[in-house]
């Protein structure tokens, strides 16, 4: 049976995601971004479905990768929503930006988590930088414009009070919405 290379396992588990993003050395950029935050965190291939997308709740099952293609296909949805009823507030959406950001708006967790036997903690790396940060240094060290950093650095609580993106709104709501029934739940705030 052929190896799969980490690279072509990422290509695969986001393939209609990268698809979305017209510009072929972007998606490349993107995927680089994965590989190397893989390397650097010491993550197999064989990893990737299992890592779990936060440490703050139980998260049932949906790893990482899950939970960056629910944010990629809920932000995607809402600006083409926004680009098609909102035209005439002249709001500029660069979709290509939105879908890097959105895959690569969770990428620093795999610096910030570590494998501790059978389960996850946070790391050391994770201990001195939040996955945002994280994210936006290995996106800005594969090339990928300031726009799609602003995104990764800026989508979760390092964004409040700072300038960011019509894309980075996008990103952050749709990562919270699929985030808050996992935490209200945890609460036993959510009403089913």
């Amino acid at each position: 049976m052929k190896q799969v290379s980490l690279k072509e396992k990422i290509k695969a588990l986001f393939r209609k995601q990268l698809e979305l993003i017209s510009d072929p050395a972007l998606r490349d950029k993107v995927v680089n971004v994965w590989v190397n935050a893989m390397k650097l965190g010491g993550w197999a291939v064989d990893d990737l479905e299992n890592i779990p997308f936060t440490l703050l709740v139980d998260t049932q099952g949906v790893s990482l990768i899950d939970h960056t293609i629910a944010v990629t296909e809920s932000a995607y949805s809402m600006a083409i929503a926004m680009r098609e009823t909102y035209e005439r507030a002249g709001f500029k959406l660069n979709l290509d930006w939105l879908v890097a950001g959105a895959l690569l708006h969770d990428v620093g967790k795999l610096l910030e988590i570590e494998q501790s036997g059978t389960s996850y903690r946070k790391s050391y790396r994770g201990k001195c930088l939040r996955h945002p940060m994280w994210g936006a240094v290995l996106a800005a060290q594969e090339g990928l414009p300031d726009e799609v950093c602003n995104i990764i650095a800026y989508h979760s609580r390092e964004g409040e009070g700072n300038p960011i993106r019509i894309e980075t709104i996008l990103i952050r709501h749709a990562d919270f919405a699929c985030f808050d029934p996992f935490a209200l739940r945890a609460k036993s705030m959510l009403v089913e």
